[in-house]
């Protein structure tokens, strides 16, 4: 039990980072995570050790938050009051802008690409494991990223794989 838990503690920073890259509301992201430990913690008995508990840490998270989206767009759109710009705010630096364009590019692909860029370039989890966690094959992965990347190479005007290069 302890080992179990100690283990589901590492993965507490990566589930952070990917949760708020998918939600880009880090109160919503914390929520997501919140609720997958919940779930992990309650249902640690349906954990097999024939993987990491990483990997099943974040099919957990992922599911949640694809159910989350469901609900979400039956109810409607809601705008967070903290992203609505002040007519008086000073232009952010060019760093800033490029990540923003990027972030905002990142939001328009479609949810299957979003998913398969964000474990394999803020993740850096290897091609098996984030297919793994997607339950597709490895080559449906590599298809979904290189679509992905074509996309934001058309959307920023700039190569992708500076900004994404895939951490090893």
């Amino acid at each position: 039990m302890s080992d179990f838990l100690d283990q589901v503690e590492a993965c507490v920073p990566a589930l952070r980072r990917y949760a708020r890259a998918l939600t880009r509301n880090i109160d919503l992201a914390d929520d997501l995570v919140q609720d997958c430990l919940e779930r992990a913690i309650a249902r640690r008995g349906l954990f097999r050790p024939t993987g990491p508990v990483r990997a099943w840490l974040f099919t957990i998270l992922l599911n949640h938050y694809r159910n989350t989206l469901r609900t979400s767009r039956r109810r409607g759109e809601q705008v967070d009051i903290d992203t609505v710009p002040e007519l008086a705010m000073p232009a952010p630096q060019p760093g800033h802008i490029a990540l923003a364009e990027l972030a905002r590019a990142i939001e328009t692909l479609p949810l299957e690409q979003k998913e398969a860029l964000l474990l394999v370039t803020l993740e850096g989890l290897p091609y098996q494991e984030a297919a793994d966690i997607l339950h597709i094959p490895v080559g449906t992965l590599m298809s979904r990223l290189g679509r992905a990347r074509a996309a934001l190479r058309l959307l920023t005007g700039t190569p992708a794989e500076p900004h994404l290069r895939t951490v090893k």
